[in-house]
């Protein structure tokens, strides 16, 4: 997983409510072990016709879609299973951030640990940014961990919450087995102190 750096970008506008998994990516593509490729079936019941070709009035599939990094999403983003695709979808399109209002919790903790970043805004910055999409399509935000801020085009920076060892696994780019491993050091010196603390108990 890549550091997460501040970066700006153009918005995807999904304002619809209650979105849940099995929209994200549906069941049939569980099965998938390989995270490669799997953007490419994001959304896939709304963006595709059944024989496979794109659906024109769909979001995704207008060309200045393209290399878009930020998703913005109705209410209750992610509810239903709680499967860890959902979040590998998004990011393999290519998504680094979904602002939304509130997200479902297992979805929240899945895209965390999965390098997407779930940025919550009050209603009222939402409703902002959606009327700020709708009067020029190519509204440009810019988000920054460090600062948790995501930054609107009138200048106004909105905090959004995130844990402390969600943040910092962000931001130097480890899951959770790599930030245990980055304390290898000190947990070896523990085990060592704690062997010396034993030893003459042993030899009693």
């Amino acid at each position: 997983m890549d550091k997460y750096t501040p970066f700006q970008s153009k918005i995807v506008s999904l304002g619809i409510e209650n979105i849940d998994t099995d929209q994200i990516i549906p069941a049939r593509f569980l099965k998938v072990t390989d995270k490669t490729g799997l953007g490419d079936s994001l959304f896939c019941d709304w963006r595709y016709e059944s024989d496979g070709s794109p659906k024109s009035d769909f979001v995704l599939n207008k060309p200045d879609m393209l290399g878009r990094q930020v998703l913005l999403a109705g209410d209750n983003f992610g509810c239903g299973s709680s499967r860890e695709h959902a979040p590998w979808a998004l990011t393999g399109y290519g998504f680094r951030a979904v602002i939304s209002t509130s997200f479902a919790d297992i979805f929240r903790s899945n895209a965390l640990k999965n390098g997407l970043l779930p940025v919550v805004v009050d209603r009222d910055t939402h409703a902002q940014l959606l009327s700020l999409l709708e009067e020029d399509p190519n509204t440009v935000v810019a988000v920054d961990l460090a600062s948790q801020t995501l930054r609107l085009p009138d200048g106004r920076a909105v905090t959004f919450p995130i844990d402390a060892f969600s943040k910092t696994c962000l931001l130097n780019g480890v899951d959770e087995i790599g930030y245990v491993l980055g304390m290898r050091d000190k947990i070896e010196a523990f085990e060592v102190r704690q062997a010396a603390v034993a030893a003459p108990t042993r030899s009693q």
